[in-house]
């Protein structure tokens, strides 16, 4: 493999550059754009400024406006009340059966997030060891529509998690389930590739192919909500702001 001057510029790039709000520009950006390829440099980092000043709150209102769908699934909550944005990486397997949970972190790229549908919560697919395997494999965070163990060291650990549930007992290592398939979870239909965030209000998944136009409908809800703040700040009440008075 050889390497010319374009491609040692592009990997000189500041990916820790960040743009003001009121500057970024997410013209023609898609989900791959979650991640720098050496060529997307600008819309990695306009993207990237925009997900780390918005929440999971303003990206389902956004979501809402261009579908009428919220994108959550309020059964699964944060364990660990850390924020995470990726592309999901499906699994789906019997509350029994960890074996997959293992699987599903070999099979995973650097980047995605594990999102495991579980059937049945009375054993947990999910916990410490898988945590830190996950982690060192460059996963960003796991999501279970079922449930966890080990909340000794998830709720200190530097890896965000998400669960309907826990307990303390685990199945065994089977190694039955399905991984990178299509999934339904309550009526919402998860695909490989989607994108998910997460914070300490909960998940939200967006289709790959509405991502532009909610992340710029994102960007939208921000601005509008930083307004409307620094009309409080000037005095304003929300009922007036909002046309109530």
């Amino acid at each position: 493999m050889s390497f010319g001057p374009k491609d040692v510029l592009n990997r000189n790039k500041n990916l820790s550059k960040r743009v003001d709000i009121d500057k970024i520009n997410l013209e023609n950006v898609t989900v791959d754009d979650l991640r720098f390829d050496g060529k997307n440099y600008s819309r990695y980092i306009n993207l990237q400024s925009l997900l780390e000043n918005v929440s999971a709150c303003q990206i389902s209102d956004a979501y809402n406006a261009i579908s009428k769908r919220s994108g959550t699934i309020q059964s699964i909550k944060p364990i660990n009340n850390q924020k995470v944005w990726g592309s999901i990486y499906t699994a789906e397997t019997d509350c029994d059966d960890w074996g997959t949970s293992a699987l599903a972190i070999d099979g995973a790229g650097e980047g995605d997030i594990l999102f495991f549908k579980v059937h049945g919560e009375d054993k947990a697919i999910w916990g410490e060891l898988a945590s830190s395997c996950a982690r060192d494999n460059g996963i960003k965070a796991t999501v279970i529509y079922g449930s966890a163990r080990d909340l000794d060291a998830l709720l200190y650990m530097d890896f965000p998690v998400y669960a309907c549930n826990f307990c303390p007992n685990a199945g065994s290592a089977l190694g039955l389930g399905s991984l990178n398939e299509p999934i339904e979870i309550e009526g919402m239909k998860i695909s490989p590739g989607d994108f998910l965030f997460g914070d300490e209000s909960g998940i939200v998944v967006i289709p790959q192919e509405l991502f532009g136009q909610v992340m710029a409908q994102t960007l939208l809800v921000k601005i509008k909500e930083s307004g409307i703040i620094s009309d409080i700040s000037d005095g304003k009440t929300l009922a007036e702001i909002v046309g109530l008075k």
